[in-house]
């Protein structure tokens, strides 16, 4: 069962989460700041973050970005505050799911079970499958990429969203797609987040290969098309 790190400054808030977890099999590391977070996930293998957002010091919008900076570790984030600019700024910097609370116990099992479907920590282990565009080659099951031997790291979000390109290549994809695709989001607060990663995805291709990065193509007016150009 995955491992799961709850990071809230609250003790009974992160008792109570843990008792939750622990007796539907999940094994539980808790945090009560960021630098304790960093720790843990640099000393052992983490599959989510549960992660508090209103806390003192560094909030759980700054914890959040350096847990990307780390490795790719979905991240839920828990808050009292309902703000849609506060879901969008969350999703926007890497989060996978925002929940407000209070919340149930079954929707709180339910969201965890849903991130770790969608980002692929719950399959059984197999044989490394790779595929190839141009100069970037990607293990889908370790989710790596590469572009000429040197690995490029990139966050949950970057990768799923490359490696959506990459299984369907020469496709057009509208904003609201990807959003829907990667995020398995609806909702009427705007498309920023995808720009925002397609332009961090493109840094990072980019710091390799310039021709990988050009792999990406604005579809004025209406998405992104994932086409190798050479």
């Amino acid at each position: 069962m995955a491992t799961i790190l709850i990071v809230d400054d609250e003790e009974n808030m992160r008792q109570l989460i843990d008792v939750v977890l622990s007796q539907s099999g999940f094994t539980i590391e808790m945090a009560a700041n960021g630098t304790e977070a960093y720790h843990i996930l640099t000393q052992q293998k983490i599959d989510l973050v549960l992660l508090d957002v209103m806390m003192p010091g560094e909030d759980g919008f700054a914890v959040c970005e350096a847990i990307q900076a780390i490795g790719q570790v979905p991240v839920i984030f828990l808050t009292a505050r309902d703000a849609n600019e506060d879901k969008v700024k969350g999703l926007t910097i890497g989060g996978d799911d925002y929940i407000v609370k209070p919340f149930t116990t079954n929707e709180l099992i339910a969201r965890i079970q849903a991130v770790l479907r969608r980002t692929g920590l719950v399959m059984q282990q197999v044989e490394a499958s790779f595929l190839q565009c141009g100069v970037i080659k990607m293990d889908e099951i370790s989710r790596k990429v590469f572009i000429n031997e040197g690995e490029v790291t990139l966050t949950l979000k970057e990768f799923e969203l490359l490696h959506s390109f990459m299984q369907n290549p020469n496709t057009v994809y509208s904003r609201e797609q990807l959003l829907e695709r990667i995020w398995e989001l609806n909702y009427a607060g705007g498309t920023r987040t995808v720009d925002t990663h397609i332009k961090t995805l493109r840094i990072k291709l980019g710091k390799k290969s310039k021709e990988a990065s050009d792999y990406i193509q604005t579809v004025w007016g209406i998405g992104y098309r994932f086409e190798k150009t050479i």
